[in-house]
């Protein structure tokens, strides 16, 4: 299974596959165990081994070792794409400019250039993860400028148009 970790604000990639665990890319063996009755979990790697505090809050974990403190989030695969995906109204900035949500490949513009839409209406279509994520419209408005084409590979963050109050 994989997952998104962030930890203090720094993002890894993880990947569980039984005993073997790859963080971003990188393969090393691994346990964690909870101790049963308290707030420490141990961890063992083929680089070391540490007991630490784990404490829930409302955006996940924070872990506790040596004094300091880290917040902990964890999203597996399924979780993070849909959230992306339902997550473009965040991604529009202020001046109009519609950014991909995450990184994928342009299947098809739904919209052309000087279209008047209203809020919620589709306007470009990514594929990420093998999943069809259609990115609406945050308001009301009209197509100024489209950015991509079909085909085109995108970033997480990537202008995809821009759009215009309508007047």
């Amino acid at each position: 299974m994989k997952y998104t970790v962030t930890v203090g604000g720094r993002e890894f990639e993880v990947e569980i596959l039984g005993s073997e665990v790859r963080v971003n890319g990188a393969r090393q063996e691994a346990e964690l165990r909870e101790v049963p009755g308290t707030p420490l979990a141990y961890l063992r790697t083929s680089r070391s081994a540490k007991t630490f505090v784990v404490t829930r809050d409302q955006d996940g974990w924070v872990v506790a070792l040596g004094g300091e403190r880290w917040p902990v989030t964890v999203l597996d695969e399924r979780t993070r794409v849909a959230r992306a995906a339902g997550d473009y109204r965040a991604s529009r900035e202020a001046h109009g400019v519609v950014r991909a949500p995450m990184p994928g490949m342009v299947l098809r513009l739904e919209v052309a250039v000087g279209d008047r839409i209203r809020q919620g209406a589709g306007l470009v279509v990514l594929e990420a993860m093998k999943m069809e994520n259609e990115i609406r419209s945050p308001g009301a408005g009209v197509v100024r400028a489209i950015l991509v084409e079909a085909g085109q590979a995108v970033e997480k963050g990537a202008p995809l148009m821009e759009l215009a109050p309508q007047g």
